[in-house]
């Protein structure tokens, strides 16, 4: 089974609004760029992951997605993450993939072994398997198989939305705990969750040597 990741990346400029007290615009800048390098990266490692599809109306970050082996898609319109990523997930069922994985690009902590985790709860559709943020509020990773199988919903409190949508539709739901996808940098107490989180890892990794 093949599967398509889509990426939804605000512009760069703007992007972290609310880190504004703690960050300036160019930190922030340089802090949306590193992660969504950082991203790609990490889904370019993943077997499964045929294909990684950047969306975003900011040229600088398509430039950047299609430098790390991203296919890209040109947002038109007003700005609405739903309707973007409807419209990339149309392109994916164009290649006839098994499933799509919508995952943001600010997750610094993000693993190929846990994308492979969550792919791993996909087996046996119609499936939805959804990760939830750390505050079990938003929704931080989705991947449907097959694609097209519920309306996205994003936005605040979507967690729950999703769920509820995928029983609609019939399909089985797998809530899915990952950590390092439960974590995404928004608030600047993101940014010491990620402190933390960076600090254990290392600490792990330290053990096994």
């Amino acid at each position: 089974m093949t599967y398509w990741a889509i990426v939804p990346i605000k512009p760069l400029r703007s992007a972290k609004s609310r880190l504004s007290s703690v960050l300036t615009d160019d930190e922030r800048a340089e802090l949306s760029q590193k992660m969504l390098v950082h991203t790609l990266d990490v889904l370019a490692e993943v077997p499964e992951i045929e294909r990684t599809l950047v969306i975003s109306r900011d040229s600088q970050a398509l430039s950047l997605a299609r430098r790390h082996g991203a296919r890209t898609l040109t947002e038109r319109g007003t700005p609405q993450l739903n309707n973007a990523l409807v419209r990339a997930t149309l392109v994916a069922q164009g290649y006839s993939v098994s499933g799509v994985l919508v995952i943001p690009a600010d997750l610094p902590l993000l693993r190929a072994e846990d994308v492979a985790t969550l792919i791993e709860r996909a087996h046996d559709p119609p499936v939805v398997v959804i990760v939830p943020d750390r505050r079990h509020s938003g929704t931080n990773a989705l991947l449907a198989s097959p694609p097209g199988l519920i309306e996205y919903d994003f936005g605040p409190d979507s967690f729950e939305r999703h769920v509820h949508r995928a029983e609609q539709a019939g399909a089985r739901v797998e809530i899915c705990e990952i950590p390092s996808i439960g974590l995404d940098v928004d608030l600047p107490e993101d940014l010491e969750f990620l402190r933390d989180g960076l600090q254990v890892n290392l600490d792990m990794r330290r053990q096994e040597e």
